[in-house]
């Protein structure tokens, strides 16, 4: 897959359906007709979404953790709490359905945003996903990416 970015606002209908826009829709094509994996975030209080053989890919990295003991299972059981892996999305619609446990648990109201990072898109309820961007100072963020820029000598963009 290639990388996938970009922002994308959608509306939730009561049911907790969400219609893609076609921009994302159109990104997602390669991956229409097989399922897709919908889980919690680990650290943020949003959904994430990844095509199966994304999540496959993740899941094989998880299990080659050479440490297998409770902790390690109590971990598996968290990360995996609620996962739904055979969510389908209408190719023709671009309509996908969040399971109500999931919509529910990060609280996603009727206006919902679509931030594609690479591999996985994030889902948010907009509010919230405001709220996270403001959390960080820009001065952080100035240190974050002259970390990320300028540790390879490159110029910032």
């Amino acid at each position: 897959m290639t990388s996938i970015v970009g922002q994308y606002e959608c509306k939730a209908d009561a049911k907790g359906r969400i219609t893609l826009p076609t921009s994302l829709k159109n990104k997602l094509m390669p991956f229409m007709g097989n399922d897709f994996v919908i889980k919690r975030s680990i650290d943020q209080d949003c959904l994430e979404l990844y095509p199966q053989v994304k999540f496959d890919e993740m899941m094989a990295q998880v299990m080659s953790h050479p440490n297998k003991g409770k902790d390690f299972r109590i971990w598996l059981r968290k990360f995996t709490a609620g996962l739904k892996d055979d969510v389908t999305i209408d190719k023709d619609s671009g309509r996908m359905q969040i399971p109500k446990v999931l919509f529910d648990h990060v609280g996603l109201g009727k206006a919902v945003v679509l931030n594609a990072a690479h591999t996985v898109i994030e889902i948010w309820d907009k509010a919230k996903y405001e709220g996270m961007l403001d959390s960080m100072s820009d001065e952080r963020y100035d240190e974050i990416s002259e970390e990320i820029f300028n540790g390879g000598g490159q110029p910032l963009p």
